[in-house]
């Protein structure tokens, strides 16, 4: 296969703007491929080739093209060359593709949204207190063990009916939505949200109602306003809001939950929360279901705190709702593996795990304030946040990822988070959106540097590469 041969406008804009550095170069590319100019699977000029055409070392055109392998715009296949990259992870919903990260290094990851995996309790000591025999008694016996049961009740920040456990606060939701949605349906949802919540949406056929987010979550005119349309849900996130680590205030919990109550139909509404982040959250305890325990399903994971692999979530509410959920899960899964209840029961009362996950809430609130501080110092206006994720404004979503992965650094972008792009197939394009463009940062993987990180993050932000997105 022929290289595609730049030429043209292609090298006009590269030539005109002096935009001959790696990042300039990688900026233009970027633009190109974006546009729809440089299709998926197309051969790009070798190192060499472009480097004749510009008048440049063949090391600046390299320095280009690792920068766009990094953001996953091309991808290098040896001998044969570069391409653009094909739409990747086929067995990922549409935007938690827009969410994936490529896998070529880089210097700095901080698009993936995960715990720092240094700061999560030790799974050793619970491993070998756990019974050599995974048994168990019956198929029908209860899906939650005793013991786990009553510390979550314990815990719980309302008087939930009954809790069960699954497998991910993402296997919640949907099994959630799952018996309270119909095709067609309306689901109010936050925007800027978690993407998956809107693919899950889009699966059920029905209808996400984005309402802003503020520093204390979903707002409650933009609540009202939603729930004219008559939704069946409210999808919302109580603490450390993922992407903006916004956490709702009680005040802001409870206007919410007198605007439920005074709306049209309102006890046909389901409230779902998902308190992804709760245990490292520096926030109080929060729920719509202190004022509405009939209605409210709240969700609590362990990923942050205890570790994703260990894929436990809790879900407390009605015990009808609960329950069907639960009697559905009988048909699939049937239960959560009880010797993993079991660790995590163990880890929820072992005090040295306990003191670990106090220490890792306490080392990402430092990060989080260490690092939006210096933005803000820069010029960079982000809100203070909780939990592992900070919400950057940037000028451009495209260039600030280019110009971040040619210092070596990786964010996600920030479009497959908005609501507002209703389709699947548009999700994650760059292209602006009402309000400003946003990148998400994982502040909580940030262990070095701060001011370096943080003249990167707001270089990036404040500039757009010539002739990029």
């Amino acid at each position: 296969m022929a290289a595609v041969r730049l030429e043209g406008a292609e090298l006009i804009a590269l030539a005109e703007f002096g935009e001959t550095t790696p990042r300039g170069i990688a900026g233009v590319i970027a633009r190109l491929v974006n546009s729809g100019e440089l299709a998926a699977g197309t051969r790009l000029p070798t190192v060499r080739e472009l480097a004749s055409e510009l008048g440049v070392s063949p090391a600046t055109v390299s320095q280009a093209w690792q920068a766009l392998s990094r953001t996953g715009l091309i991808e290098s296949r040896g001998r044969a060359g570069s391409f653009v990259r094909p739409l990747s992870q086929g067995w990922l919903a549409p935007r938690m593709r827009g969410m994936a990260a490529p896998n070529d290094p880089v210097r700095l990851d901080l698009s993936r949204g995960t715990p720092d995996p240094l700061l999560l309790p030790a799974l050793g000591p619970a491993l070998s207190r756990v019974s050599a025999r995974a048994e168990t008694g019956s198929y029908q016996a209860e899906p939650v063990i005793p013991g786990l049961a009553a510390v979550l009740a314990d815990s719980w920040p309302s008087a939930a009916e009954t809790i069960m456990v699954v497998d991910g606060a993402l296997d919640a939701i949907s099994r959630t939505l799952d018996e309270v949605v119909r095709y067609g349906d309306r689901v109010v949802v936050e925007s800027p949200g978690f993407p998956p919540f809107l693919d899950l949406l889009d699966l059920l056929g029905a209808e996400a109602v984005p309402v802003a987010v503020d520093e204390a979550g979903m707002t409650p005119d933009g609540l009202a306003a939603a729930l004219r349309r008559q939704p069946v849900a409210v999808l919302l996130q109580p603490r450390a809001q993922n992407p903006t680590g916004a956490s709702m205030t009680v005040g802001r919990a409870e206007a919410l939950a007198r605007v439920i109550r005074s709306a049209e139909r309102a006890g046909d509404v389901v409230v779902i929360e998902d308190d992804h982040s709760g245990m490292i959250s520096t926030a109080g305890d929060v729920t719509l279901g202190t004022w509405l325990p009939e209605q409210v399903v709240h969700v609590r994971s362990f990923s942050k705190s205890h570790g994703p692999d260990l894929r436990i979530a809790a879900v407390g509410g009605p015990r009808d709702l609960v329950d069907r959920i639960a009697a559905r899960r009988m048909l699939g899964p049937g239960w959560t593996s009880r010797m993993l209840q079991t660790i995590l029961l163990d880890l929820l009362t072992d005090g040295t795990s306990l003191d670990a996950v106090a220490e890792a809430r306490r080392q990402y609130f430092t990060r989080q304030r260490a690092l939006g501080d210096a933005l803000r110092t820069r010029g960079v206006p982000v809100a203070p946040a909780d939990g592992v994720n900070l919400w950057m404004p940037v000028l451009s979503e495209r260039s600030a990822l280019v110009q971040l992965a040619a210092s070596g650094m990786r964010v996600a972008a920030g479009s497959p988070f908005l609501a507002a792009s209703n389709s699947g197939a548009g999700a994650g394009n760059g292209r602006s959106r009402p309000g400003g463009e946003f990148v998400r940062v994982t502040v909580g993987v940030v262990r070095g540097d701060v001011d370096e990180v943080a003249d990167a993050l707001a270089t990036a932000a404040q500039h757009v590469v010539a002739g990029g997105y």
